[in-house]
């Protein structure tokens, strides 16, 4: 087994896991450690592929980092080694000998996706040439502005003749009284011989264009039809490769039962997100299954500089993603006994403290680790709890939330009256907020303002990522407390609050660039996230007297 690398460091005094990594929420094993940094140092000096990490100072934009992975082993001889992988592919599309191969190789040269591929770049070079065919530019140009013309010239028309028709009623009520009844006839009947000619030259007038569109119309769509066709049959093409990609793509477990990516996604009536089955750590398990070997533990770490929209930070370790790894390990970890899901862990040791309350509010410090409102896997929360307590209460009760991790202020209300005046106070923004939190590592300023929007990781809830086009606006005032020889301490005052906002503000390259102490999401894991919301200004919902309320953070 070539892909089977033993240590070179000493480990024979250290003690095993008793039980294996849970992959979505850990920290890592010793022996993981040993093993990343022993990958880590092969990646330093490295001259087997050829892949731009971003570590020099050019702008290239092609400079990505990428996720590794390791995965201790025990192979059959009892001999404890590692395995190590990399997500998706390299630049150069090389497999070093260092790294286990991918679960289907879908680019071997003559493959059916090989071909496949080909073909469908075949149709988007032809759709290319008609897309950007001077004449096609131009005949869409006219069509649709020929279009646009008719439309205008259209309504202006109809407006023209409701005008008219306005003026014959005016004509038949102010003249029925001033007009002898033959007069009057006579009128009648001239207004609605107006009001025919006026439909029918409207009905002429749509005949005329419609004829005009159509001619254009027709130069149009000769070349309109072909790209319709081609698109139709790029499409057919495509959903027959990810078919077959979903199909090939089988995995064992430690039983040796294969699942492919379609039915494993099947049950759960989902289709597979792009690049599923191309992480790390099915890449690892797939190999060690296949090759008999026990998983000891694991680890995935990122290598290189983030990407633009994500926060990934250099060397630091992070979980298998929610939408393409969950399911797929799902099957490959049946049986096999993991470490507790700490997400998951009981919170009825955490206690809600009520600072202030009276007939329609409710203002309590939220512990960390603890959710506002129920969640998918877990049903304690302020939510569930203050609803026990107050069961005549008539009101949403929740106003706002406070992340799971992070403590502090959090308002509630009793009626449904002062949910409302409270909720329009949030909307307008003239609640007042300050959350203190310790980052880290040094910052050179002292106060600042971070804009960058944001919207939901659809492949890795919860996670957030820095969109420019799809996401919200969020905004954030910081400054300075104090510096020690590791850490800033510092205000944040969110003048929108979106979520996760103050975590991917603090750790994203081009905010602070410095994650809080204890983001297992965008940082490092700690005994807790150093993130508290501390102060809140409010006017009262009833007798709207300005309240403020501050609970110091305990870190």
């Amino acid at each position: 087994m070539n892909h089977f690398q033993h240590y070179k460091n000493d480990i024979s005094r250290i003690e095993l896991p008793k039980k294996f990594t849970f992959p979505f929420y850990y920290e890592p094993h010793i022996l993981a450690e040993i093993a990343t940094q022993e990958l880590q140092a092969y990646l330093e000096t490295q001259t087997d592929f050829k892949h731009n990490f971003g570590f020099s100072n050019s702008t290239d934009e092609m400079a990505i980092g990428k996720m590794f992975g390791v995965l201790v082993v025990q192979n059959q001889q009892n001999e404890l080694g590692y395995l190590a992988a990399f997500s998706g592919k390299l630049a150069d599309n090389s497999c070093p000998e260092k790294f286990v191969p991918p679960v289907f190789n879908i680019r071997e040269k003559g493959s059916y996706f090989f071909k496949a591929e080909e073909a469908i770049n075949k149709i988007n070079k032809q759709l290319s040439v008609l897309l950007n065919d001077e004449t096609y530019i131009l005949l869409k140009e006219e069509f649709n502005q020929l279009k646009s013309d008719v439309e205008k010239d259209l309504a202006q028309e109809r407006k023209k003749l409701k005008r008219y028709k306005k003026e014959r009623k005016h004509k038949k009520e102010h003249l029925k009284s001033e007009l002898s009844d033959e007069d009057y006839s006579h009128l009648c009947q001239k207004l609605e011989q107006e009001s025919f000619n006026n439909q029918f030259y409207i009905k002429e007038l749509q005949e005329y264009y419609q004829d005009k569109i159509a001619k254009k119309e027709k130069e149009f769509f000769l070349f309109e039809d072909q790209i319709i066709a081609l698109k139709k049959l790029r499409k057919e093409k495509s959903n027959a490769l990810q078919k077959f990609v979903f199909t090939n793509f089988s995995f064992l477990n430690q039983q040796k039962e294969t699942k492919s990516l379609l039915a494993i996604f099947d049950e759960k009536e989902e289709v597979p997100p792009a690049g599923s089955g191309e992480c790390a750590a099915p890449k690892l398990l797939q190999y060690a299954f296949a090759n008999d070997l026990k998983p000891i533990c694991m680890a995935e770490f990122w290598w290189g500089i983030s990407p633009n929209s994500e926060v990934r930070k250099h060397k630091n370790f992070y979980p298998a993603c929610q939408s393409r790894c969950k399911p797929i390990l799902g099957h490959m970890l049946q049986n096999v006994e993991m470490d507790e899901n700490l997400l998951e862990k009981s919170s009825l040791e955490k206690e809600i403290k009520v600072v202030y309350e009276d007939d329609v509010l409710l203002v309590i410090h939220k512990p960390h680790e603890f959710l506002t409102v129920a969640g998918k896997n877990i049903q304690d929360s302020v939510y569930t709890r203050i609803s026990k307590l107050y069961p005549e209460a008539t009101g949403p009760l929740i106003v706002h939330r406070l992340d799971m991790s992070t403590s502090g202020i959090l308002l509630l209300t009793k009626t449904k009256e002062a949910n409302k005046v409270l909720q329009s106070q949030f909307i307008k923004r003239t609640v007042k907020k300050r959350y203190v939190a310790v980052l880290d590592g040094i910052i050179k300023e002292n106060s600042g303002k971070i804009e960058l929007p944001l919207r939901v990781d659809l492949d890795d809830r919860p996670r957030q990522l820095v969109c420019y086009e799809h996401g919200k606006r969020a905004e954030t005032l910081w400054e300075v407390i104090e510096r020690t020889a590791n850490t800033t301490r510092v205000h944040f005052y969110p003048i929108t609050g979106r979520t996760h906002q103050l975590r991917v503000h603090a750790a994203h390259k081009n905010g602070l660039n410095l994650p809080i102490i204890g983001d297992d999401l965008y940082g490092k894991k700690a005994d807790r996230l150093h993130l508290h919301a501390e102060f809140i200004e409010f006017l009262h919902p009833s007798t709207l007297e300005k309240m403020s309320f501050t609970i110091p953070a305990d870190f």
